[in-house]
């Protein structure tokens, strides 16, 4: 059996600021709280993640009939709907919101525009947490597309002020075709001044492109439950390159490397780095002489937390409220 020689590293992979400052939320909330702290679904899509917040003190649930009264509840990244925002502070929780700020942008340019009198065509996929967070904004007038079949089918009450507007993590190029097939439907939909997929969904798909075409196999390392990581391993196999997608390295198998020289390796926006370095250790286990990193984007954002978890790191002591919520532009 011949075994790979090199390693290729994708530039960036895995945690996104979105999903740094989710994590940071909820390890910050039952720090200064104490446990447990509760968690309506995953705060991110990722195995490794929500067990090592479990065992920190996290208690993930899906109702929220199942979080006792007073106790301190922490949105996942995806975002929720206004029913649940408004249940939530209905049964007196102390809540601290950990949606992503990308997709906190489309709601609030969702409910903007509804009070102009738009209705909505969402792009997503039907049953994701940030889909239903996101139609969930409105109790009317925003329609689901999953694929340009379904643009040929959705019917708007009117088309005078029709919006369209996308879940962050989809793959760029079919979220391009599918806003495509709604703008030859729908001429003067409005669309947003920046994209909706987030500049971390397409810095790592880009980088995949780049990767694909120099390597024999492609290993995504993210969860089935992560969109974004699903759409790199189907970008992957799209461009001609075998792709497989591991939620960790005891997923691997030895014969899908058998006979390749080199081997890309990528993560998903919610996969923490520590599993991309276990399945290099298993991959250099099999034969893997060397180790090499693409150049590519270098990501700086970061996310200011919410008031009530800044920690000064000095002294320990929570930051006065005064401090600005201001974070650095999203794109």
């Amino acid at each position: 059996m011949q075994a790979p020689q090199e390693i290729l590293l994708a530039e960036p992979r895995g945690f996104c600021a979105g999903v740094d400052r989710a994590i940071e939320i909820v390890e910050r909330a039952i720090q200064k709280f104490g446990a447990p702290i509760y968690v309506r679904h995953e705060i991110v899509h990722n195995t490794y993640v929500v067990n090592d917040l479990k065992a920190k003190g996290a208690i993930f649930i899906e109702e929220l009939s199942d979080v006792p009264p007073g106790a301190t509840l922490v949105f996942s990244a995806h975002g929720v709907s206004k029913a649940v925002q408004q249940e939530a502070v209905a049964r007196g929780f102390s809540i601290f919101d950990a949606t992503c700020p990308l997709v906190t942008k489309v709601h609030v340019e969702v409910a903007k525009l509804a009070r102009e009198g738009y209705e909505f065509i969402m792009i997503g996929h039907k049953g994701h947490p940030e889909v239903e967070g996101t139609m969930g904004q409105l109790d009317h007038g925003i329609h689901l597309v999953e694929d340009v079949e379904d643009v040929a089918r959705v019917q708007p009450r009117q088309t005078e002020k029709l919006a369209v507007v996308t879940q962050t993590t989809l793959s760029v190029d079919d979220a391009a075709e599918i806003s495509a097939a709604v703008r030859a439907r729908f001429p003067t939909v409005r669309e947003p001044k920046q994209q909706d997929i987030c500049y971390a969904t397409q810095n790592r798909q880009d980088a995949v492109k780049v990767l694909s075409p120099q390597v024999d196999v492609v290993i995504v390392v993210g969860s089935p439950t992560s969109s974004n990581s699903n759409r790199l391993r189907e970008l992957a196999a799209k461009l001609g390159t075998t792709a497989y997608m591991v939620d960790s390295a005891d997923e691997l198998q030895a014969e899908w490397f058998d006979g390749l020289a080199r081997v890309g390796l990528t993560a998903g926006a919610s996969a923490p780095e520590i599993l991309v370095q276990q399945v290099i250790d298993r991959i250099k286990a099999l034969g893997a002489v060397s180790v090499r990193s693409m150049s590519g984007i270098e990501e700086t954002i970061k996310f200011p937390l919410p008031k009530g978890l800044k920690i000064d790191a000095a002294t320990g002591l929570e930051i006065s409220q005064r401090t600005p919520e201001t974070g650095p532009s999203a794109h």
